[in-house]
């Protein structure tokens, strides 16, 4: 008696899950598009937005004070770059930073967005936190998928799971050319982004993502919305 006492205690018993305001998963773009001086640069972008202290003092008003965040690069196959790591402060913020910059690429190929998201969507399920807020942040240079889920059906079902996916579209890397995609952004929020309150936040080029990391991580952080709203899906 007491055995199987013991055995249903160990199956009814949740496990542990430490609580934090949102579980963020940055999907980050690592395709053939993207050069690996491009990959270092766009790490860069997140490893200063993180330690931001305007970032840090969004983490600091949240409820619980803390964030769980993962750092995943994206292309035919996805890699996990950081795990998860819970962020409350300067030194957790910085650890992560440093984690971030030395690992070799590791996602390569072309586009498979669907995915990507799904990758992603298993990543937050199966974490050892709980958020009060699930979120993907993906970011990209073009609209395309050439492999995988189709794009529509990953997110219905990333949506359905209760997670918002917000878009980071970014129009142009290192060129001195027009935006291959100058229509990204209207993209994203037609075929990508979804969930409540989902929203995109544009990096129109190389001078312009660092700002529209930290600004978006704010955002997603605190659970608000630009200015520029557009409709969940």
């Amino acid at each position: 008696m007491r055995l199987l006492l013991a055995v249903w205690m160990i199956f009814a018993t949740p496990a542990f899950a430490e609580e934090v305001e949102v579980e963020l998963v940055l999907l980050a773009d690592a395709s053939g598009s993207i050069s690996d001086a491009e990959i270092a640069f766009q790490r860069q972008g997140y490893a200063e937005a993180l330690t931001d202290p305007r970032v840090l003092a969004a983490i600091e008003r949240t409820a619980y004070r803390a964030i769980a965040v993962t750092y995943v690069e994206w292309a035919a196959n996805t890699a996990v770059v950081v795990g998860w790591t819970r962020i409350d402060g300067e030194r957790s913020a910085r650890a992560f930073a440093e984690a971030l910059l030395p690992p070799p690429r590791q996602a390569f190929g072309r586009n498979a967005i669907g995915g990507a998201l799904l990758d992603a969507k298993r990543l937050i399920e199966q974490n050892d936190f709980k958020g009060w807020r699930r979120v993907i942040d993906f970011s990209g240079d073009s609209p395309n998928s050439f492999s995988g889920p189709p794009v529509e059906a990953a997110r219905q079902e990333v949506v359905a799971a209760g997670i918002t996916i917000n878009g980071l579209p970014i129009l142009c890397r290192f060129c001195d050319s027009p935006a291959r995609y100058p229509d990204l952004a209207e993209e994203y929020e037609e075929r990508i982004i979804g969930g409540p309150g989902a929203f995109v936040v544009t990096a129109r080029n190389e001078e312009d993502l660092a700002e529209a990391i930290r600004r978006k991580l704010i955002l997603e952080i605190s659970g608000q919305m630009p200015a520029e709203t557009h409709a969940a899906r």
